[in-house]
């Protein structure tokens, strides 16, 4: 039987990447995205896809719905991958900002799983795979929405990994560190939306960021392509017994080996350099 899977946020970077070269692999994708543009995109180039906006409750109900109804209510993996990335110091934040962080971030998934693991158990099988961030196991300045969110999911996600064990059914996160995707434009976007740089304390380190996001190539070291993700992503989906966690960066490496065993002190001092 073919297998399926639900990804999330597959209109550009990872998602897309990850839904392409699955359907190579063999596996019937169900693809999805917020606007229904890139909806109409994707089905163009071969893709089965639904929209579905991980900010909105009823496009999540009447996204999955259509999807359940492509594969006759079987699945066998779901791929939380739409997210986006919502720059400042936790001062400049509006409650807003850090509300719609949370609603496309964490309980837009959150929300999707529940819709997914009835199906998962009443088959006996399924695998989870929330695509988290290096940025879930360490915090870095002016990136607290973001972080807080991939901590909340790094902390549902072995929860719900706890209270799975037995039923066929696999959680597993994926924590890429910096990939080469459409997030920076977005972070970018999100930024200018909702912080007002020029009332801030962080202006000066504001006007770096912001120079940095305008740049059409990233300079961010040991960034590699979407295709160092599909490789966990394939692993998780096929292995006997899929790993809690895969790191996929140098960064994400150093960063988790540093968290073990430096103090407190010492780590703030290295992600305030790596940050910067």
């Amino acid at each position: 039987m073919q297998k399926t899977i639900l990804i999330t946020g597959a209109s550009t970077g990872i998602g897309f990447y990850v839904a392409h070269e699955l359907k190579k692999a063999g596996y019937r994708v169900i693809a999805s995205c917020r606007s229904i543009a890139d909806v109409a995109r994707l089905q163009q180039e071969g893709l089965e896809c639904v929209q579905l906006d991980l900010a909105n409750s009823t496009s999540i109900q009447i996204g999955f719905a259509q999807a359940m109804e492509l594969t006759g209510n079987e699945l066998y993996g779901l791929f939380n991958n739409g997210a986006y990335g919502q720059p400042g110091a936790i001062e400049d934040l509006p409650i807003n900002a850090l509300r719609q962080q949370f609603n496309t971030n964490f309980f837009g998934w959150c929300e999707l799983t529940n819709l997914a693991l009835p199906i998962m158990l009443k088959q006996g099988y399924g695998r989870i795979i929330q695509n988290s961030s290096v940025l879930g196991i360490a915090a870095m300045p002016l990136r607290g929405a973001y972080n807080a969110s991939k901590y909340a999911i790094e902390g549902i996600s072995d929860t719900l990994r706890l209270e799975l064990e037995g039923t066929g059914i696999y959680v597993s996160l994926i924590e890429p560190g910096p990939i080469e995707s459409q997030f920076r434009k977005n972070a970018l976007a999100a930024l200018r939306d909702h912080i007002d740089i020029e009332k801030s304390r962080h202006l000066a380190t504001y006007r770096n960021a912001i120079a940095r996001l305008e740049k059409t190539e990233t300079t961010t070291p040991f960034t590699l392509g979407p295709d160092a993700v599909y490789q966990r992503v394939i692993h998780a989906l096929e292995s006997k017994q899929p790993q809690a966690r895969y790191y996929v960066t140098v960064p994400t490496y150093l960063v988790g080996f540093m968290k073990r065993i430096l103090p407190a002190c010492w780590l703030d001092k290295l992600l305030r350099k790596l940050s910067s």
